[in-house]
């Protein structure tokens, strides 16, 4: 099943990338999709990323109870934690939630109630017109909300550790400017784009093979989010090992 299931998603994304008909019709879906999946988004990610690095600054601070460390460390950790780590895969997890789940349901609503088939009769390259705007959306706005993220997460680390003393904004700031590496950030775009790949292209693939009526759209939404977490997952780990 698992193998029948890779395949049919392969064929489907050849169908996807198929040269278009009309390029401007596609870039219209195209601006659609990237305010659907970005500005849409944008309020979720700002809330949730800068109070994971608010409560990431308090528990580094926790943890490192040693004179002998410098509290600049803190600043240190949470940057890199949230620029390798928590900014691109929570982003990737939330995003899977709420935009793998409005795909999802919207394709399989159009394959319920027909609308892809007429599409079809009508010589339309469905798997293209529906699909292929919202990918290039998804690999476009994903690391900008990443970015966007990471931002938010710095600095919610340094209100958070100034309203709990846990650190004092210089020595949070101090630790910030210490030692970055560059090429963090290079990793996090790299994992934004796959996410954002995965994060249109798998509830569309389950969408648009939903069979049934409303009951089984909604299975399909879940489905999606399932497997699209568990493909965010795995994908981390294997960008993680062979890029650092």
């Amino acid at each position: 099943m698992i193998f029948h299931h890779f395949g049919s998603y392969i064929l489907l994304l050849r169908k996807v990338f198929k040269k278009p008909e009309k390029w401007k019709i596609y870039l219209k879906e195209i601006f659609h999709e990237m305010n659907e999946i970005g500005i849409g988004s944008l309020s979720l990610i700002l809330i949730i990323s800068t109070f994971i690095g608010a409560v990431m600054t308090l528990q580094i601070a926790f943890q490192l109870v040693s004179d002998l460390i410098p509290t600049a460390v803190i600043g240190q950790i949470n940057r890199d934690s949230n620029i390798l780590e928590l900014g691109p895969t929570i982003s990737g997890l939330v995003l899977m939630g709420k935009v793998g789940s409005a795909i999802s349901s919207q394709i399989g609503s159009m394959r319920v109630t027909e609308q892809i088939d007429a599409l079809e009769i009508m010589g339309i390259n469905a798997p293209g017109f529906l699909i292929l705007p919202k990918i290039i959306a998804g690999v476009i706005m994903v690391p900008v909300l990443v970015i966007i993220a990471i931002f938010c997460a710095i600095t919610g680390g340094l209100i958070g550790g100034s309203l709990s003393g846990a650190v004092a904004p210089s020595d949070y700031i101090q630790g910030i400017q210490e030692g970055f590496n560059g090429f963090t950030v290079t990793v996090a775009i790299v994992k934004a784009i796959i996410y954002g790949f995965i994060i249109t292209s798998v509830p569309a693939y389950k969408g648009f093979y939903v069979r049934g009526g409303a009951l089984e759209v909604g299975q399909a939404g879940t489905k999606a989010v399932v497997i699209g977490c568990i493909a965010i997952l795995v994908c981390d780990y294997i960008i993680t090992a062979l890029m650092l």
